[in-house]
């Protein structure tokens, strides 16, 4: 990679420091879901649907709250190589069960729970390309998918309003060659010093800060470049749920 006295480090791609890849979002991608988007973030692709079950978990029963989880896969060829289904291997992986708690812990976070209802959202995020970044994108696109799962229960007259109380999005930042930059690609987050992913709220609150210094310890300057560089990027992804979704009301 050249160096560019403006941007920095000159990407794989082309894209500044500081620049997402590009974002298509199909909303609808699978009939019988009540939401189902497919996400793509440059070459990652990710499909999110919203399933809605009217039942709870028996903790929650006769409570009158509702309840938001996750679920987190990767399809066999997926990445470069063949990876072996993990319902084959008879258990999931540590990654797998990392990545829906995240997925699930954040969508929570802004779902009103007692406007839900005694009923259940389920939430697959199924990654059908990888190329970096697809917990991140999965947060992005589930939140979509909840979101039109939500208007299709007021739709029917089974929730009042929206119970989402703000938008939420992730990115992906890290070091790459002594730079700081966003949303990497399987290239940069393969060769990072630091990995770390954030995910906010579309006013700006944080949901989850996961972060790693993968080869030396980062300093506090690069901490604060990472959450405001983020920041940035999860503002134009807001951006884009807003002009799809509209008012959460």
């Amino acid at each position: 990679m050249r160096m560019s006295g403006i941007s920095g480090l000159v990407r794989f791609d082309g894209r500044r420091r500081d620049q997402v890849r590009p974002v298509k979002v199909s909303r609808n991608y699978i009939k019988h879901a009540e939401g189902a988007v497919l996400i793509e973030m440059g070459d990652t692709k990710v499909i999110c649907t919203a399933s809605v079950e009217e039942k709870v978990p028996p903790f929650l029963k006769g409570k009158g709250t509702g309840w938001v989880t996750a679920e987190y896969a990767m399809l066999p060829r997926a990445t470069h190589e063949r990876s072996p289904r993990e319902a084959v291997k008879g258990k999931q992986g540590g990654r797998t069960l990392e990545i829906q708690r995240l997925v699930g812990r954040a969508l929570r976070s802004v779902t009103d729970m007692s406007q839900l209802g005694e009923r259940s959202i389920w939430i697959d995020c199924d990654v059908i390309q990888a190329d970096g970044g697809t917990r991140t994108a999965s947060i992005t696109g589930a939140f979509i998918a909840l979101a039109d799962a939500c208007a299709v229960l007021k739709k029917r007259d089974l929730l009042k309003k929206i119970p989402l109380t703000d938008y939420l999005a992730a990115i992906s930042v890290g070091k790459v060659g002594g730079e700081v930059m966003v949303d990497l690609a399987y290239t940069e987050d393969s060769m990072a010093e630091v990995d770390m992913n954030v995910v906010m709220t579309g006013c700006g609150r944080y949901v989850e800060v996961q972060g790693t210094a993968e080869r030396t310890p980062f300093a506090k300057q690069d901490m604060d470049e990472f959450l405001s560089l983020g920041w940035q990027a999860i503002q134009r992804l807001t951006a884009i749920q807003k002009e799809l979704i509209g008012a959460l009301d």
